[in-house]
């Protein structure tokens, strides 16, 4: 899987960038170098792990911001659905006329009844809680460490 950066150009639009492995290395051993590592560097780390990150069942999926949008709602769809008597091996709680599935990062689609969609949406919301309570701890540190990106100090 590539390495992706998030970037924050001039108007504010955060942007997705891909790195090469060299491209990586250098930016933390920039970042190892710099004695006072700022905040927006712990958030710009935060949320590259939260884009990239995120696995379910064995399968890795996209944790953009569209991504969390549309994971949220049908989430949410699939509570309603859930109430209203969708259960276990039910593919069909979303559309009547076709199976319902999420698209991982390999491109395949893994099947979801209600109360996986359920869990898949809880396990989503955990996933980005966890990263941003890292990077808030991280932040909180006095002075911040300059090795702030290592994998020990975030979720796995």
């Amino acid at each position: 899987m590539p390495i992706i950066d998030v970037v924050v150009d001039a108007d504010g639009v955060m942007q997705e960038v891909a790195l090469t492995a060299e491209q990586e290395t250098a930016r933390r051993a920039e970042w190892a170098v710099n004695a006072a590592p700022r905040p927006s560097q712990i958030d710009a780390e935060c949320d590259r792990r939260t884009v990239t990150g995120f696995r379910f069942g064995g399968k890795a999926y996209r944790l953009d911001e569209k991504s969390i949008a549309r994971i949220t709602a049908m989430g949410a769809d699939a509570r309603f659905a859930l109430l209203a008597g969708a259960g276990i091996g039910n593919l069909r709680w979303a559309d009547p006329e076709a199976d319902f599935g999420w698209i991982a990062t390999d491109n395949t689609v893994t099947p979801m009844d209600a109360p996986t969609m359920t869990a898949f949406a809880d396990a989503a919301k955990l996933w980005v809680s966890k990263n941003t309570f890292a990077a808030r701890n991280i932040k909180n540190m006095s002075p911040i460490p300059a090795d702030f990106a290592d994998d020990s100090r975030w979720p796995s």
